[in-house]
């Protein structure tokens, strides 16, 4: 697994080992920039179910300022802080142990930061893409505008509009269905 795009492109990251997780791999994260689509400079960063941190890792190296990093596996969590480390990007990424599948943390000093750019890529067949999408609008974190980018089986259409997200995108790579919403909203 390497970085696609950015100054840390051709970067290799450390990966799971076994099929504790499903990763994006380089072919769909390298399609998500491109669906994106602008310039990431400044921007702050949220990667929900973050697995290896490639994604927030990724957009850190196509010039965000900064990513918050959350995941229910400790294992997780160590492999983002040992990739963050691996990249020379510890200042600029933190990474925060959370079950999700609980609730999203709502009273922490890193989510007071409004968001502009958030991935959400839950795993497949646990009907969680729309709650978390729901919630994300609900808690007020997203900046305006925002771009949101979630992954889901490619079997699952996600809807035109969430609260205040509009859907922008969609496309399917292999098994995998890339939707894209962006918030217009008032902050």
């Amino acid at each position: 697994m390497r970085i696609t795009g950015g100054r840390l492109r051709g970067r290799r990251l450390a990966s799971f080992k076994g099929l504790e997780i499903r990763p994006t791999s380089d072919r769909v994260r390298e399609a998500i920039f491109d669906l994106i689509g602008h310039h990431l400079t400044g921007e702050k960063v949220l990667d929900l179910f973050a697995g290896t941190g490639s994604l927030g890792i990724e957009a850190l190296s196509r010039g965000a300022a900064w990513a918050l990093f959350i995941d229910h596996s400790p294992k997780a969590i160590d492999l983002i802080v040992r990739n963050l480390k691996l990249c020379g990007l510890e200042a600029q990424g933190v990474a925060l142990r959370k079950d999700l599948l609980k609730g999203f943390p709502r009273r922490h000093r890193l989510i007071e930061e409004k968001m502009d750019l958030v991935f959400v890529d839950p795993p497949y067949r646990k009907g969680m893409i729309l709650p978390v999408l729901e919630e994300l609008s609900d808690l007020r974190i997203l900046g305006s505008p925002a771009t949101l980018v979630a992954q889901s089986e490619q079997k699952e259409v996600l809807p035109p509009r969430v609260r205040d997200l509009y859907l922008a995108k969609s496309r399917v790579y292999g098994e995998t269905r890339i939707t894209l919403y962006r918030h217009e909203g008032q902050e």
